[in-house]
């Protein structure tokens, strides 16, 4: 890749900060965030792949001459809890625990029996706190990039589509490097399947909320040239090499005229039906395919699952699982199993992205318990996910890309009910929450000086009362906080310390003997000449 500069992002940024672009309903764009980042000096070097790439290799290296491991994985699984925070992970084991008549602290999650622990840093290259796109593009991409952006390098700005067309500037994601080794590759998420986490497998893009040509058109920019994520996924590579596409998001597939199977219209102004646009591709090529928008379809119990397999369960996200007619949504686990059923049938093994994306919706809106309802489901996907695969045939990987800032605070007694009231009170004798929020909408004005007493809501404890927040805000924001890596399989050890999140692909794809960098395979020929 060529080195790159930003000269030109400052006018860009500036000209474009103006257009009225629709935001993603979770992710409003900071109020000041252009001044500040087009103040901010860029490394020069942080726009290339070729930094990223090289300090991912000396990592490599340096567990390659500790570790006397040998073997490697035939296939990875990545689960990404999207927003799933340290505290998240916390207190969403105590939940667990509680709802199993248990104190709830001692209980751990599935995925914290792996015997791999590190921490992953997640800022942008040029944000401090990050987004689920310019982290998507680190932790499958291989290198940091932009806030918003997803698969293309630093020298590309957000909302700057001519940039984008530059080759030069885009990053491939381990999905396609497993393609490009003969495996197959898939993505799961409760998000839409153009949201900007699953986006990162497949997409190269400078706005992550153009998921359909609306979105292009809205944002002043040529759908015709800058090619939008739902049409990415149908007929560009790697999307349309992928075996199977499980999630949310309909509409982003369907022109403006078009109702689909729930009574939801779709958004494309362009006229085109992308879904039979995906069938048409499968009939051209000979393969067997199915399209399913329900579970009943997902789990109809065939013994033979198509080559090909998209599944579009709702017109945008699928429903928080505490919320979801199980009738038509299926789990996070199910939508993996099946998922891993359907790639296990490559003898060289695959690469499967998994996200429980909706974690983060709900601490967005400060619904803190389901938020934790949901990083429970993904420990299920994650369980279900390790009784298929063996530790010494697959490498599964459990990571966030981002955190948020619910606080997990208070001086509450061994086993106290996570989700109530702190054993403690404020200066004044109110209680307060033992989960709370830095801002968002959740905040509630003071009366008289004195904090309202939130345990007198009449919605208190539903599964939509907001928990109390710090600073009024429409929506919560991300935080700039580490998040948890946990490895199981082939060189689960690399994934220890404190890592750069764009590292992770590459660690990875070591392990798993493919894509553009050293590899295990290649260390143990080395061990073995030597010895």
């Amino acid at each position: 890749m060529k080195q790159t500069g930003c000269t030109l992002s400052v006018v860009v940024l500036a000209l474009l900060a103006q257009l009225s672009i629709a935001d993603d309903e979770y992710h409003r764009r900071p109020r000041n965030f252009h001044r500040h980042a087009a103040s901010a000096p860029i490394n020069e070097k942080e726009a290339t792949f070729e930094f990223w790439m090289g300090e991912a290799q000396a990592a490599i290296a340096a567990h390659a001459r500790s570790s006397r491991e040998r073997g490697s994985a035939r296939n990875v699984v990545m689960f990404l809890g999207d927003g799933m925070s340290v505290p998240t992970l916390a207190a969403a084991r105590t939940l667990l625990g509680q709802r199993n008549r248990r104190t709830g602290e001692e209980t751990r999650l599935s995925f914290e029996e792996f015997p791999s622990v590190g921490l992953s840093k997640t800022y942008c290259v040029d944000s401090q706190i990050p987004d689920s796109a310019c982290t998507a593009t680190a932790y499958l991409c291989g290198a940091k990039a932009n806030l918003g952006t997803i698969g293309v390098l630093a020298g590309v700005p957000r909302y700057a589509c001519e940039a984008s067309l530059d080759p030069a500037q885009h990053v491939q994601s381990i999905a396609a490097w497993a393609l490009q080794d003969g495996r197959d590759a898939g993505i799961v998420t409760t998000a839409r399947v153009t949201h900007a986490s699953p986006a990162g497998a497949y997409a190269h893009v400078a706005d992550r909320d153009w998921e359909s040509d609306a979105d292009v058109r809205a944002a002043g920019a040529d759908p015709a040239r800058c090619r939008d994520i739902a049409h990415q996924l149908v007929h560009g590579y790697p999307g349309n090499q992928f075996k199977v596409i499980l999630g949310g998001g309909r509409r982003e597939f369907l022109p403006n005229g078009v109702v689909d199977e729930e009574g939801a219209r779709g958004r494309r102004e362009d006229g085109r039906h992308l879904i039979e646009e995906w069938q048409m591709d499968k009939i051209a090529r000979n393969v067997t395919y199915q399209y399913v928008w329900n579970r009943d379809q997902l789990l109809s119990g065939d013994a033979e699952l198509p080559e090909y397999l998209l599944g579009l369960f709702e017109a945008s996200h699928l429903q928080y699982n505490m919320e979801a007619d199980a009738r038509t949504e299926p789990s996070l686990a199910e939508l993996t199993e099946v998922a891993i059923r359907s790639l296990s049938r490559n003898e060289r093994g695959f690469f499967l992205f998994v996200e429980g994306g909706r974690i983060d919706h709900a601490h967005h809106d400060n619904l803190a318990e389901l938020a934790l309802d949901e990083t429970i489901e993904l420990s299920r996907a994650v369980a279900r996910a390790t009784r298929l695969l063996a530790e010494e045939d697959s490498l599964l990987v459990v990571t966030a890309d981002h955190a948020h800032v619910m606080a997990f605070n208070g001086y509450s007694a061994r086993g106290a009910d996570v989700l109530g009231a702190s054993g403690d009170r404020d200066a004044d004798g109110v209680p307060y929450m033992t989960l709370s929020y830095t801002n968002g909408p959740g905040h509630r004005r003071e009366v008289d000086g004195r904090q309202q007493d939130v345990t007198q809501d009449a919605d208190y404890r539903s599964a939509q009362w907001r928990s109390p927040a710090g600073v009024p805000l429409a929506q919560e924001t991300h935080g700039g906080d580490d998040v948890a890596v946990f490895a199981r399989g082939a060189h689960a050890a690399a994934f220890g310390g404190v890592l750069e999140q764009s590292r992770l692909p590459h660690l990875m794809a070591y392990a798993a003997c493919l894509g553009p960098g050293a590899r295990a395979c290649d260390a143990d020929t080395t061990r073995l000449d030597s010895q």
